[in-house]
């Protein structure tokens, strides 16, 4: 992946505006087709309807839906980067993230392990699935050799790429490693499957594709009911935004799932309000919001990632690189 297509929907009222990114994913959003410029177009032409009514309709556009809440959130603020009032905003409260690798050969992983070891993470997050499994296992081993668990926190995420006759297998070498947890060892759509192997699993069971799409409430409940995993990953542009991952963790912490919050390569203004949203969950667990680094013509942030937590530094202005680049 080399291009990440994005879409700002910008608010107007009198001398006040507000921005929200609407995070479409290609290959992974629920709203990837092809009315989607339509729908955006629909949400300008219909502005001025209840936000109940706009939301509602846009109940199967999660990504839209999300930006639209920003906007919202961001025309009311007195600084429409300022979404939320909390420690993380006004006194620069840092949020504890994970270190992300990326998928490649096996030197391309070590270097990036390295890399933010020596940055100061103590949580790293690993994808899987893309080399020999074996080559992958042996790189948790190189890190374990180093650092307990005590020392490194150690995510996996397999993106579904475990069949579900050979995960068991898998998940139980893998727990050898001292892991925290895997995200989404198989393919999503197959509960019953799932449900299993988070019944008997070796290790945490993390599910995150495995919400994309399921906006009933009633379904959501049938879900974690169903599979009963030990955590759900939140990630706000492919669930519907802030209230609907608000719903997703109600529905979780009434039957003891654990959760974090994971961006999903959203440029720094998504991120921005991501950001400042979860600090006010009060989660302790770190939180998957490195991504923004990704972008070769990102915007300028008061973000800052060092020592593996994410801040907001105050005093650093970005309105203008905005205004000039999208808003005018």
């Amino acid at each position: 992946m080399s291009q990440k297509e994005t879409w700002f929907l910008i608010l107007k009222e009198g001398n006040r505006w507000g921005i929200g990114e609407c995070g479409l994913f290609r290959g992974l959003s629920f709203d990837d087709n092809d009315d989607y410029e339509k729908r955006l177009r629909w949400v300008c032409q219909n502005i001025d309807l209840r936000q109940e009514e706009l939301f509602k309709a846009l109940q199967n556009y999660p990504s839209i839906k999300f930006g639209l809440e920003q906007a919202f959130l961001s025309l009311r603020s007195t600084n429409p980067f300022e979404l939320f009032a909390s420690d993380f905003v006004l006194h620069e409260s840092p949020i504890v993230i994970n270190g992300l690798i990326w998928m490649g050969n096996k030197d391309f992983m070590m270097s990036q392990i390295r890399q933010k070891l020596e940055e100061g993470f103590t949580c790293i997050k690993m994808k899987i699935g893309a080399i020999d499994f074996d080559t992958e296992l042996h790189l948790l081993g190189d890190i374990r050799k180093e650092f307990s668990k005590n020392e490194i926190e150690l995510r996996v995420d397999a993106n579904g790429a475990f069949s579900p006759e050979d995960a068991m297998d898998k998940l139980e070498r893998l727990a050898e490693y001292d892991l925290h947890s895997i995200e989404q060892p198989i393919r999503q759509g197959q509960w019953q499957e799932i449900a299993q192997l988070c019944k008997n699993t070796p290790l945490p069971i993390a599910l995150d594709e495995e919400l994309i799409g399921i906006t009933e409430v009633t379904k959501r409940e049938q879900l974690l009911q169903i599979i009963e995993p030990q955590y759900i990953i939140l990630k706000p542009s492919l669930v519907g935004g802030f209230a609907d991952s608000e719903h997703w963790i109600r529905l979780a912490e009434k039957i003891d799932i654990g959760w974090w919050v994971t961006s999903a390569l959203e440029s720094n203004i998504g991120l921005n309000a991501i950001s400042q949203w979860t600090y006010t969950l009060g989660s302790k667990l770190p939180q998957g919001l490195g991504t923004g680094g990704l972008f070769t013509n990102n915007f300028n942030s008061p973000l800052k990632v060092k020592q593996g937590m994410l801040s907001y530094r105050k005093g650093v202005s970005w309105t203008n690189d905005v205004i000039e680049r999208i808003c005018t």
